[in-house]
């Protein structure tokens, strides 16, 4: 009796020890999940925090590029007097020369990273929104949010990329930075080297100096002024930007059968500004339209710069009628954050 007892005894002490053990299994497993959950949620709110800091840090870069550009142009406008221009001083002013762009090349770099630091940073906040959706948010924040989530994305991103390199090589040809003429011989009219490059330091207006000119065969050359690069980096990227959000506002009116259609044709006409000529030519005739291409081309650095607000101003409008459709194009941009 006593031997079964001890063995009674022995199996509840096994199966009160086996009770506790699965008990405190139980909690080990608890606490592990719980420990996973809470570094789930570090890891996302340092992504988080990360995206935020690099889009700051984005802000920061894009106004440290336009700054030292800016700065670039009223620096060298001081060796712009002709009295400056020695033999002996010709040497100096082309190598300021060639500092001069190796600083706006780094200018426009700064520029270029900082604005894809702070597209990613408003993409990853827009990706949070609940439902996939387009970002509800008020003011000028809440519709950078849509911009930036109806373009992170493959589609928007090719679309983006032709509109810059057709604009920018449209831009050359109306600017003249891009010079063709199939009359002229460069080595035989102007006495040059084909291939050559020459550095003109002095003088012109701010803005105009230093000047590049680039033979690149006898016929066809470039003409590299410091302002006009300026505004046709700036512009095609408005313009590729412009086509890219015009493009997804159209999916989403198709989608959502709304109004929003005229909004992007309207967006992709604002995005070829110097487009304007040929429009007007439709209502005034040919003979006028012919002398109000020529008057355009005379005021073309004023116009393309006047033109900026618009391209500014038009992804936002668009935006506003995005909002308003409804889904989002760019739902599953958070995964593509998380991952970029």
């Amino acid at each position: 009796m006593l031997g079964h007892g001890g063995a009674g005894g022995g199996d509840g002490s096994g199966d009160a020890g086996r009770a506790a053990g699965a008990a405190q299994n139980g909690r080990d497993g608890g606490a592990a999940g719980t420990a996973a959950d809470t570094a789930a949620g570090s890891g996302d709110a340092g992504r988080a925090g990360g995206a935020g800091g690099a889009g700051s840090g984005g802000l920061a870069l894009i106004a440290a590029g336009f700054a030292a550009m800016a700065a670039l142009f009223v620096l060298y406008g001081r060796y712009q007097s002709p009295e400056l221009v020695t033999p002996d001083a010709v040497d100096g002013l082309v190598r300021i020369a060639v500092g001069f762009y190796a600083v706006m090349i780094a200018s426009f770099g700064a520029v270029a990273y900082g604005s894809y630091l702070y597209h990613r940073r408003l993409a990853f906040a827009a990706a949070r929104s609940p439902g996939g959706r387009l970002p509800a948010g008020a003011g000028i924040g809440g519709l950078a949010r849509i911009i930036a989530a109806s373009t992170w994305n493959a589609r928007s991103r090719r679309i983006f990329a032709a509109s810059f390199a057709s604009y920018g090589i449209f831009f050359s040809l109306a600017s003249g930075a891009l010079v063709y003429m199939p009359d002229v011989s460069f080595s035989y009219h102007y006495g040059v080297d084909v291939p050559s490059a020459q550095v003109l330091p002095c003088c012109d207006a701010p803005g105009y100096m230093p000047k590049i000119l680039v033979y690149i065969t006898d016929n066809v050359g470039l003409q590299i002024i410091p302002l006009n690069t300026v505004l046709q980096v700036v512009v095609s990227y408005l313009v590729g930007l412009n086509t890219a959000v015009a493009a997804s506002a159209y999916s989403l009116s198709r989608k959502s059968r709304g109004a929003g259609g005229v909004g992007a044709a309207a967006g992709l006409f604002v995005g070829c500004p110097t487009c304007v000529g040929t429009f007007l030519s439709l209502f005034v005739g040919t003979a006028s339209g012919i002398a109000l291409s020529a008057a355009l081309v005379q005021l073309q650095t004023a116009l393309i710069a006047v033109t900026v607000p618009v391209l500014l101003a038009t992804p936002f409008l668009l935006a506003r009628r995005m909002r308003g459709s409804g889904a989002a194009g760019g739902g599953g941009g958070g995964e593509r954050c998380r991952a970029q």
